[in-house]
């Protein structure tokens, strides 16, 4: 792998974890939810379109911002969860 690859596959992740925490505010499917779950693609496009990255690598960069978004809303979820001493 080269480092552009590397660099967007890391934004792609690091972008959606915050905003996964953000989306469980929303209802599912509601139209905030849908923009918040969508808001990272741009700049993950236009960092693939400026590195250069292959069109192969696309799917990776789906899947780790589907993973940022799965884990930042589990990481919120287990935060409200814990019991307050």
């Amino acid at each position: 792998m080269t480092i552009e690859i590397i660099a967007v596959s890391i934004l792609a992740f690091l972008l959606n974890i915050p905003l996964g925490r953000w989306r469980t505010r929303y209802k599912k499917l509601s139209l905030p939810w849908w923009l918040v779950v969508h808001a990272s693609i741009p700049f993950i496009i236009a960092m693939r379109i400026w590195l250069g990255t292959p069109r192969l690598y696309i799917p990776l960069f789906i899947a780790l911002a589907v993973l940022g978004q799965f884990l930042g809303a589990r990481a919120f979820r287990k935060k409200q969860e814990e019991p307050c001493e």
